[in-house]
């Protein structure tokens, strides 16, 4: 059993521990996590047998998936429990269920049992996947290690997602639909939560760290035209960003610029499906990653050392931003994103498609 409630950049992240945790104890994972994505980025994932969703502000006991949730606690009694979830708000509530249902404390392991002394004094900062493999090395004190030892071959200890064939063969029909079957892409995901809930007149607001001004991503594009006339630019983003990504496109004055509004899944496959991404520190930039998309990621306050997204087959990552460099998007100059792409094509220049995205 793992329990989680974040974001969807951090459950992707997760499936670095996941990973570990089927190869250790010999059975697919159990989520308990907390949002309706959780799902779907582990629909068909040979490392998750079962996602159960809690309402992030429903009370538990309005809740059928916290009834669910505290049932299966109960059956998988004798399982071991991974809490990964170290925001203060939130363990609460985590630690109401497992009290809930039974689960000894000694079957569970914690977040803060996998720190290390210097992180716990505050003298490092470890990227989170990096903590989440220190995780999965911890046993329960229940459990006896021997028995549960370290995977060999080694495992990935990064994040991957699993693109299952009919939604590759999906994605391919759409692109053939739009005449981009075959032509090298490259997303541009310029949005972050916030911006998904800008509605029909979009606009960044002045305390979101992680907005690059839209008139930088509208300078920005056309020199990726220039750099790579041959591709096609597809701005991508949620439903709820399409008058977003439709304001950044007007501010090009470049009808080439596309724009796709997206569901998760076919995010996911689009990504696989692509040459290149200029992404903000967000969930997506996390699944192109996971799936082997090279790309560049803007980071404000948070730094690349703890969130930049690491890809399970070695595919380029370049960060821009963040502390002590900048700690919003918007001092992040327009030619340095640029800069920052220009030294991501000449990575890819230098090595094969087949040999970048191999045991994607």
């Amino acid at each position: 059993m793992v329990i989680w409630f974040g974001r969807i950049g951090d459950m992707i992240m997760l499936s670095a521990l996941l990973e570990i945790l089927h190869r250790r104890y010999g059975r697919p994972c159990r989520i308990i996590a907390a949002g309706s994505w959780t799902a779907q980025i582990y629909r068909s994932h040979g490392d998750v047998a079962e996602v159960i969703s809690l309402g992030r502000h429903t009370a538990f006991f309005l809740d059928r998936e916290w009834w669910r949730a505290l049932r299966t606690l109960r059956v998988e009694r004798a399982a071991p429990v991974y809490v990964c979830e170290d925001f203060p708000s939130k363990l609460p509530r985590i630690l109401r269920l497992l009290r809930l249902s039974g689960t000894p404390a000694s079957r569970c392991v914690f977040m803060g049992d996998a720190l290390t002394a210097a992180a716990r004094r505050g003298q490092a900062s470890e990227h989170w996947v990096d903590r989440l493999v220190a995780l999965g090395r911890c046993t329960p004190p229940a459990l006896r290690e021997a028995d549960f030892p370290w995977p060999e071959p080694p495992p990935r200890c990064a994040p991957r997602l699993e693109i299952a064939p009919e939604e590759r063969a999906q994605c391919e029909a759409w692109l053939a639909a739009r005449g981009w079957l075959g032509r090298p892409l490259v997303l541009v995901q310029p949005g972050n939560q916030r911006t998904m809930k800008g509605g029909a007149r979009p606009r960044v607001s002045p305390d979101d760290h992680k907005a690059w001004p839209l008139e930088r991503w509208a300078q920005l594009l056309p020199h990726v035209r220039q750099r790579m006339p041959q591709a096609i630019i597809i701005l991508v983003g949620a439903p709820q960003e399409a008058a977003f990504l439709e304001a950044i496109r007007a501010g090009t004055k470049m009808p080439s610029i596309d724009v796709a509004v997206l569901p998760l899944r076919r995010l996911f496959a689009l990504c696989a499906a692509a040459h290149s991404m200029i992404s903000v520190d967000t969930g997506p930039a996390h699944a192109a990653a996971a799936v082997g998309l090279p790309l560049v990621v803007l980071f404000g306050a948070y730094p690349a050392a703890v969130w930049q997204p690491r890809s399970a087959v070695g595919s380029p990552v370049i960060g821009v931003g963040g502390p002590p460099a900048a700690s919003r998007l918007d001092q992040i100059a327009e030619p340095t994103v640029l800069q920052a792409w220009c030294a991501l094509l000449a990575q890819l220049d230098a090595v094969p498609t087949e040999s970048r995205r191999a045991g994607g």
